[in-house]
C-alpha cells in the first residue's frame, strides 16, 4: 500500500459538445506519476497523446501548435490567469473543465 507521500497525483477531466464525441465520454481519470511536474499543457499533450489526430485538430492550431484561442478551460470552477494558463500546475483532485466557445443571444 502506498503511503500518502507516495501517491501519484488524479486529475478529472470533464468533455462537452464536440471533445465529448471525440473523446467519447463525459469525464476521466487522468494519472501523473509521483515527481511529475503536472500542468494544463501536460495534461493536454496526454490528452492528444491518448485521443490521436481528432483531438490534436480541434484543440490545436496546425500552424503554431498552440491551443486554439476559443477553448476556455476552468480549473476546480476557477479560469486560471490567462498569461500563464498553461503552466498552471495540477494537484491531486483538481477537477479540469474544457468548454467549447459560448454562443446564444
Amino acid at each position: 500500500m502506498l503511503s500518502f507521500g507516495d501517491r501519484n497525483l488524479h486529475v478529472s477531466v470533464r468533455y462537452f459538445t464536440v471533445l465529448r464525441e471525440i473523446v467519447g465520454k463525459k469525464e476521466e481519470a487522468i494519472e501523473f506519476r509521483k515527481g511529475e511536474k503536472a500542468t494544463l499543457a501536460l495534461l493536454l499533450k496526454c490528452l492528444s497523446q491518448k485521443y490521436g489526430k481528432e483531438f490534436d485538430e480541434y484543440v490545436f492550431d496546425p500552424k503554431t501548435g498552440e491551443c486554439k484561442g476559443f477553448l476556455q478551460f476552468i480549473i476546480n470552477g476557477r479560469s486560471p490567469s490567462t498569461d500563464l494558463a498553461f503552466d498552471t500546475s495540477l494537484s491531486d483532485g483538481d477537477v479540469i473543465a474544457i468548454l467549447p466557445p459560448v454562443s446564444g443571444g
